[in-house]
């Protein structure tokens, strides 16, 4: 089974608005690009793809995308992670895709030998339908995918979603796969998802360094009574 991946991607301006009680806009679309970059360039080196795509309808993404040697699905409007997935996965059922893996691009810890591990779950001799999830470190949020073919289930991301993917997967008769993944697991929404990420001290990115320099220097700015992030 040919498995490609698929990042949704959208443009950093208002990005991860949850974390506005510790960073600035500034701070937060340089915190998102990053993390973007790190999350492509991990999952760029993974052996067992067929190939690297991002869905966007921002330029500034595409670009990133483009030099790092991915392919780009563009959107007409940035509508939602939900309509992006659904967009570009139908894209690529009609160019003949057999699988996709859908991996956001909000995980900095994730590195390339945890792509082939969710690739490893797979037998060789797997055939469509198939459907394997990777949930957030609560078990609410679906943190990854691989669908065979790449519309098999319906998808609604968002808060819940595992539970209801796995609803999905049940309707659609099929087995309820799931594999935990802890680099998978921790994607960066809130406060206390910054604060475990930087608890594990990886240094195999830049995620961690930007993190680090952004909240040393909000640190600064209050002690010099500026006030707020």
């Amino acid at each position: 089974m040919n498995v490609v991946a698929l990042m949704p991607v959208k443009g950093f301006h208002n990005a991860k608005q949850r974390l506005s009680p510790l960073l600035s806009g500034a701070a937060r679309e340089l915190l998102a690009e990053t993390m973007y970059r790190d999350v492509l360039r991990q999952v760029r080196l993974a052996r067992g793809l067929a190939g690297v795509f991002v869905v966007t309808g921002d330029d500034k993404v595409a670009a990133i995308a483009s030099s790092a040697g991915a392919e780009v699905i563009r959107e007409n409007a940035e509508n939602g992670e939900t309509s992006a997935v659904d967009f570009a996965r139908l894209e690529l059922k009609r160019a003949g895709c057999q699988a996709v893996l859908i991996i956001p691009g909000d995980m900095p810890l994730v590195r390339a030998a945890d792509v082939e591990a969710v690739l490893a779950q797979v037998p060789v001799d797997a055939v469509a339908p198939y459907a394997l999830l990777v949930p957030s470190h609560d078990k609410l949020g679906t943190n990854a995918l691989l669908l065979a073919p790449p519309d098999v289930i319906q998808l609604r991301f968002g808060h819940d979603s595992f539970a209801f993917h796995m609803g999905q997967v049940a309707a659609q008769g099929l087995p309820a796969r799931f594999v935990e993944n802890e680099h998978i697991a921790l994607d960066i929404d809130e406060p206390k998802d910054l604060e475990r990420f930087l608890a594990y001290g990886y240094q195999g990115g830049e995620s961690t360094r930007v993190a680090q320099e952004l909240l040393v220097e909000r640190g600064a700015r209050l002690a010099q009574g500026y006030g707020g992030a």
